[in-house]
């Protein structure tokens, strides 16, 4: 029997990065640390659900914890003058607070603009839920979806599968729709992956996005990483 393996875990170190990125020195800071992150990852999913965010990444030093969100529509998340992003802050010190024997550490907080939305598997999986929220029919949903996101030069292959009561049906059921490859033992294959939720009076239904944006190569990293450095000089 074969083991199903998280798209994003099965590249660690080869084509992805953590997404928390900090040294413990001790297994009871080490403890404590996770639970941090933890307690960040679940209020900023709660909290930023419907602001279209990719990805929340965490590093530590000493002095503060720096949280860095990744979102294709970065005004929603700063608001009028920069006044949401400060009270998001202060709402991230007070979940930090409530976290047992957790050490208080100044919060910086970063948001970045992600560029190409269509081609990000959590914005994709928010849109269907969107959709089937909207009490829109699954299937015009799925295709509409993966059209759109065809569309973009930078995805090569997609596959959505959503389960629950679909269409209110009293048994459930699983749905899927693919176009396009989707590489999933392939390494190289730079595939994005996320699940999403969609509330309905009759139920909660499950999302699963996959997108693959085509293979990466150490040599291209290298020529990159070159250019990059060459600019600098």
């Amino acid at each position: 029997m074969t083991h199903t393996v998280h798209p994003y875990a099965h590249r660690l170190g080869i084509i992805r990065d953590w997404k928390s990125r900090w040294f413990a020195k001790s297994p009871a800071k080490y403890r404590e640390n996770v639970c941090v992150d933890a307690a960040i990852r679940r209020f900023l999913k709660k909290r930023l659900r419907g602001n279209y965010v990719c990805s929340v990444e965490i590093e530590r030093n000493e002095k503060a914890i720096r949280v860095i969100i990744k979102t294709s529509r970065p005004g929603l998340v700063i608001g009028r003058g920069g006044e949401g992003s400060v009270k998001l802050t202060k709402e991230i010190e007070a979940i930090i607070r409530t976290v047992p024997h957790a050490e208080r550490k100044a919060v910086r907080l970063d948001i970045e603009e992600v560029r190409s939305p269509e081609s990000q598997a959590p914005v994709i999986a928010y849109m269907v839920a969107e959709g089937l929220e909207k009490r829109q029919t699954f299937r015009r949903v799925l295709k509409q979806t993966v059209e759109k996101v065809m569309a973009n030069r930078d995805v090569k292959g997609v596959r959505i599968a959503i389960a629950g009561r679909l269409g209110g049906a009293e048994m459930s059921r699983t749905e899927e729709i693919k176009r396009g490859r989707v590489p999933l033992q392939t390494l190289r294959a730079d595939i994005d992956f996320a699940r999403e939720q969609a509330y309905l009076p009759y139920g909660v239904i499950g999302i699963k996005v996959w997108i693959y944006r085509g293979e990466v190569f150490a040599d291209d990293k290298k020529s990159a990483q070159g250019g990059s450095a060459s600019g600098r000089k």
